[in-house]
């Protein structure tokens, strides 16, 4: 019904064409379509002869994708980017932070609506293999992917933090199991990657391997800081800036700060800057996307701070911390304790306006027919309290059914933020589950005293 929608919409659509998807077949009733042709795949190729490809070259800077951003809060930005500048870019993380070598077999769990569709792909480049794989990474079993991986001898493994929870979670033993014998990475990203979650990896899918927390964004299409094989892994942390990134972190004045928190930049340049965004002709789009903040600096928008090791720890993205009693707080940094619960699922926080302050509120997810007691309120506060600091202490703890995400995983913190304050979420495609925020209407009253709950 949606592609009914858009091609009766779409004044400058010739034709609909129907792939085949595995086994499935898809029968389009034409009289559902004003003035459009539907066309299946096999009559689209018919009259055509195979034939050599014929490459064209273009400029560096020609375009080769545009990325949306999530747009949970607005209109997605669209970012264009550079076939010369997105290529150099994958070629150095694959090769030199990856160590991607020629017939190497890459595998990303991935959509091919996220940007680590277009990083996998790159991979061709190196001469590797890739590896796709399209279902749940945990229906029947856990075990799914790394099956996979040993039947396929794989030898980069890319996932999302949340599938490693998940793992920890449900105690799966992939070491156990599975051989894994060619496998020298595993990569993380869409979210943070807790200590806990490292020594899990080691302990239970492989001792021997790197891995590599990496952190960037639809924006640049690769990574401002990940692995790095001629490094040590330290537990927690993202081992170093990508080459040629000029990456540092700035407080709110713009001065460089070492092991504090504060706003992960790129001070100069870098290859895979986008060429702009599509329908921003004068650039005020894209220059207030990233250079209002530090003008000439590249804010990415992420709350951070650099270890003694050269490395950085993400705490979540800036417009998403927490600020009680001025106090600026990582929503990773409760994420990170609440994810040591074994009782809890999932979870979001999210900080809401008072006249005087914010207030913290965590809503947890629970397994089914599970209900949230005062010993598990109890539990969550000690771990935070103990974990982190009192400050971090929510103060308000709720049970919901689900937490939504983004179509790339990642917790949709102001989407839910909006439907607590009752704002409207203006893209509710740009989430995996939509109807999850329902069950966030309605629950905080809008009025509270600042106690625990």
């Amino acid at each position: 019904n949606k592609i009914k929608s858009i091609a009766n919409t779409l004044k400058s659509l010739n034709k609909v064409i129907i792939a085949p998807y595995g086994t499935d077949s898809f029968v389009v009733n034409a009289a559902d379509i004003k003035d459009k042709q539907w066309l299946y795949w096999q009559d689209l190729l018919a009259p055509y002869q195979t034939q050599p490809i014929k490459f064209e070259r273009f400029p560096f800077h020609h375009p080769l994708y545009i990325l949306f951003s999530s747009g949970t809060t607005g209109i997605p930005k669209c970012i264009v980017h550079s076939a010369g500048g997105t290529l150099l870019q994958h070629l150095k993380e694959h090769q030199l932070h990856c160590d991607v070598k020629p017939n190497d077999r890459l595998f990303y769990y991935t959509t091919t609506s996220w940007m680590m569709w277009h990083w996998l792909v790159s991979g061709l480049a190196s001469n590797a293999t890739l590896l796709l794989y399209d279902g749940s990474p945990t229906h029947p079993n856990d075990s799914m992917l790394f099956m996979f991986a040993d039947a396929e001898d794989m030898t980069l493994f890319g996932t999302s933090a949340k599938y490693i929870d998940t793992l920890t979670k449900g105690q799966a033993r992939p070491a156990q199991v599975h051989n894994l014998e060619s496998l020298r990475t595993i990569t993380s990203t869409g979210s943070p990657l807790s200590p806990e979650h490292f020594d899990y990896v080691y302990q239970h899918i492989k001792s021997d391997v790197q891995l590599s927390s990496i952190s960037g964004g639809s924006d640049i299409i690769s990574c401002f800081v990940l692995g790095n094989p001629l490094m040590p892994v330290y537990r927690g942390e993202i081992t170093c800036a990508g080459l040629g990134m000029a990456v540092e972190v700035r407080d709110e004045a713009g001065k460089g700060i070492k092991q504090q928190k504060g706003e992960l930049v790129c001070t100069k340049a870098f290859p895979s800057m986008p060429i702009g965004f599509w329908d921003d002709a004068d650039g005020n789009k894209y220059q207030n996307a990233y250079f209002n903040k530090f003008p000439g600096i590249w804010a990415h928008g992420d709350f951070a701070e650099t270890t003694n090791h050269q490395g950085f720890i993400i705490h979540g993205r800036s417009d998403t911390t927490l600020n009680p009693g001025g106090v600026r707080i990582g929503s990773a940094e409760i994420y990170r304790q609440v994810e040591q619960i074994p009782a809890v699922l999932d979870s979001v926080v999210i900080a809401k306006q008072l006249p005087e302050d914010v207030q913290i509120i965590l809503f947890v997810k629970l397994p089914e027919g599970h209900t949230l007691d005062m010993a598990l309120i109890d539990a969550i506060k000690k771990q935070i309290s103990l974990g982190a600091t009192p400050r971090h202490v929510p103060d308000l703890i709720y049970q919901v059914a689900d937490v939504p995400r983004t179509r790339s995983g990642k917790i949709a913190e102001l989407a839910v933020k909006a439907v607590v304050e009752g704002r409207k979420v203006e893209n509710l495609n740009a989430l995996a589950n939509p109807e999850a925020l329902e069950c966030y209407k309605n629950i905080v009253p809008q009025q509270h005293r600042r106690l625990i709950l």
